[in-house]
């Protein structure tokens, strides 16, 4: 039985167990790797155009930072645009590489995770009918429900923090650190004693 190495054909490193194996008469096959290429291909964009976005939704509304209307536009905007994308791609597909559950689709829906469950209602969803359709998939395979348990998608986008970050106050000096002010009869007694 041949070991599997998963590496590029011309990776210096791949060369290295090659040579090494051929001189140990241990059979070696190179894994077609145009598929793990495509796993780390949807991981990046999970990450880039999925989780950028949600995190930069959602964290002035945990406030965690400054809300900015135009900002949380752009960013919901940014979003829609990554999802229409992947809403494309799953027009086909259950997943995002192959027939079967891959770290790709793992990564995917746990970074669509938070927005659905903080931000993204079914109106916002229903746009992007095969992303929903995907996301449930996931979330109610049986080794995700194991670890995460019921999923319910949220009613409202999560509020806006109605008080402002508390800003530190100013220390003011206290009286006794104040220095002294001298009178003017020990000014005088000082001037003449020099």
């Amino acid at each position: 039985m041949a070991l599997i190495l998963h590496a590029g054909k011309t990776n210096k490193n791949s060369f290295k167990t090659l040579i090494a194996a051929e001189y140990s008469g241990i059979d070696v096959k190179l894994a077609d790797i145009s598929k793990w290429a495509l796993i780390e291909q949807w991981i990046d964009f999970a990450t880039l155009e999925i989780d950028a976005n949600i995190i930069s939704w959602v964290r002035p509304r945990m406030g965690r930072s400054v809300y900015l209307p135009p900002a949380e536009e752009a960013t919901i905007a940014a979003l829609k645009r990554a999802l229409g994308s992947l809403n494309t791609h799953l027009a086909n597909s259950t997943y995002l590489v192959g027939h079967s559950v891959t770290l790709a689709d793992i990564v995917m829906t746990m970074n669509l995770f938070l927005g659905f469950t903080y931000l993204m209602t079914k109106s916002f969803t229903s746009e992007f009918p095969h992303v929903e359709r995907y996301f449930w998939t996931m979330v109610n395979q049986p080794n995700f429900k194991k670890v995460m348990g019921e999923v319910k998608q949220t009613e409202s986008v999560l509020p806006i923090p109605s008080k402002k970050p508390s800003q530190p106050k100013e220390a003011k000096p206290k009286a006794k650190d104040e220095p002294k002010k001298k009178s003017r009869k020990s000014l005088q007694n000082q001037s003449r004693g020099c």
